[in-house]
């Protein structure tokens, strides 16, 4: 935005210190001028001698009233500069800052000394703004990095395959397009996924009264084949858990939860339960499951985009993009909520999601 030049605040503090300065001694002048001068006889013609009278004094005073303003007024310009540069000193250092953050580096920290004023509680403020702002596009930079990589992952195998095609005319034509296929529907999944995390990360979206615990029927009625699939006990328990949020992206987050716990979950004969009720106010739905025992560092990782607590490659129809608990991650800080992972000691997860509820 183009403005026109103007005054320093600086210059703004000096001339306002010393204006008050030169008002505040023009009035005691005038006090003394009003107050002093009024009990004393006028006698211009000096008939009274020596005696002192209103003619001298006028004639003595104005001249020591005028050096005393114009002192006045000198030592407010100096005195005001000095005072203000020195006022100011701490916005400078802010302003510095912001320019470097503006330039690119949010690395840069202002780590003003001192006790706690005004100017050290909005550079507190701007340090830990920086640091929020750094981490937050460590993160994108991170996750648009791993995006891209997972994205050309199955390009590449399509092209290899469409490749492997041409040079092999006589390959088997149903065994490419189902492949081909197969590949196809990871990309879409994987975009998919990235959308509704970007959907929820900016929470673009209405709020309605949604009842957890249907939410977390319908994702276990949808995800019932698969775990009969499997061999894996799928139980929905609790009552009624009301929150206030996206009835869609609610629904992804308990879908999400529970077909990550089926498909990483023991081999065969295998269970997962569904919790729903309310604690404290807050609205709960907890996803148990067994399973292998996790590490405990790697449980608070889960959450990372692209990261997966298993290293086996599943190419089914339900092989995951290491989006599922971020996007559930994404999800409940959207709708102000808490996501607790622990690991069960038998083996397997316990995830554990609190939403503020709905009176």
């Amino acid at each position: 935005m183009s403005r026109r030049p103007g005054l320093s605040a600086r210059t703004r503090l000096t001339l306002s210190y010393a204006g008050f300065l030169a008002v505040a001694g023009a009035l005691l002048l005038a006090v003394v001028w009003g107050f002093l001068l009024r009990y004393v006889p006028d006698n211009s013609q000096g008939l009274l001698g020596v005696s002192p009278n209103r003619y001298l004094l006028v004639r003595t005073f104005g001249p020591a009233a005028a050096v005393a303003m114009a002192f006045l007024l000198v030592f407010g310009l100096v005195g005001g500069w000095l005072l203000a540069g020195r006022m100011l000193a701490p916005l400078t250092r802010i302003t510095t800052a912001a320019r470097t953050a503006g330039s690119g580096s949010l690395s840069h920290r202002i780590r003003m000394e001192g006790r706690r004023d005004e100017f050290r509680e909005l550079a507190d403020t701007f340090d830990a703004m920086l640091e929020q702002l750094e981490s937050h596009v460590a993160e994108q930079q991170r996750f648009a990095a791993n995006a891209s990589h997972e994205l050309r992952t199955p390009l590449a195998v399509s092209q290899a395959l469409l490749d492997v095609a041409r040079r092999d005319p006589t390959r088997d034509r149903d065994e490419l397009l189902e492949r081909l296929r197969a590949v196809n529907a990871r990309a879409i999944g994987l975009t998919e996924a990235l959308l509704v995390l970007s959907r929820s990360d900016r929470g673009a979206f209405g709020r309605e009264d949604v009842d957890l615990s249907l939410v977390a029927e319908e994702a276990a009625e949808t995800l019932l084949p698969l775990a009969e699939q499997r061999g894996i006990t799928l139980d929905v328990t609790g009552g009624a858990a009301r929150a206030s949020g996206s009835s869609e992206l609610l629904l992804r987050l308990v879908t999400n939860l529970v077909q990550n716990a089926v498909v990483h979950n023991l081999p065969t004969g295998g269970t997962v339960t569904v919790h729903t009720g309310t604690r404290d106010g807050a609205s709960v739905v907890r996803v148990e499951n067994t399973g292998p025992p996790l590490p405990p560092d790697l449980v608070p990782t889960l959450t990372e985009p692209f990261r997966r607590g298993t290293e086996r490659v599943r190419t089914d129809e339900h092989a995951g993009v290491g989006l599922g608990l971020a996007i559930v991650h994404s999800v409940v800080r959207a709708h102000d909520g808490t996501l607790d992972l622990a690991p069960r000691p038998a083996g397997g997860l316990v995830v554990t999601v609190r939403l503020p509820g709905v009176p």
